[in-house]
């Protein structure tokens, strides 16, 4: 967002039609693609006022703060989104493993 420019920059972002938009999380030091999980604008708001990432589980409909059990929470550097304001990408310093599976990071699997 431009400094003369008044419009929050979350004004530009194009939630879907349940409130959500998908947010990859980038290892910030390796840009290792980590994992990608959906944030609505509370998950969105509280990750800004935090600097940890938290999420919207749809599975369980609600809020989930990544780390909040495991302990391996982001500490966020930098949030951005892309040209179509659809998708945001968050930039972290991670304290452990990004996957619930202990794996270094959600994409093992290969097609």
């Amino acid at each position: 967002m431009k400094a003369d420019n008044p419009q929050p920059a979350t004004d530009n972002l194009r939630f879907d039609e349940r409130g959500l938009i998908p947010a990859i999380v980038q290892d910030a030091a390796t840009n290792e693609v980590l994992m990608m999980a959906w944030m609505n604008a509370e998950s969105l708001a509280l990750t800004q006022q935090t600097d940890e990432t938290w999420f919207w589980s749809r599975s369980r409909n609600e809020l989930w703060h990544k780390g909040g059990t495991s302990g391996n929470t982001q500490r966020v550097t930098e949030i951005r989104y892309d040209c179509d304001g659809d998708t945001l990408l968050i930039r972290v310093t991670p304290t452990g493993p990004a996957c619930h599976t202990g794996a270094q990071n959600c994409f093992f699997n290969q097609l």
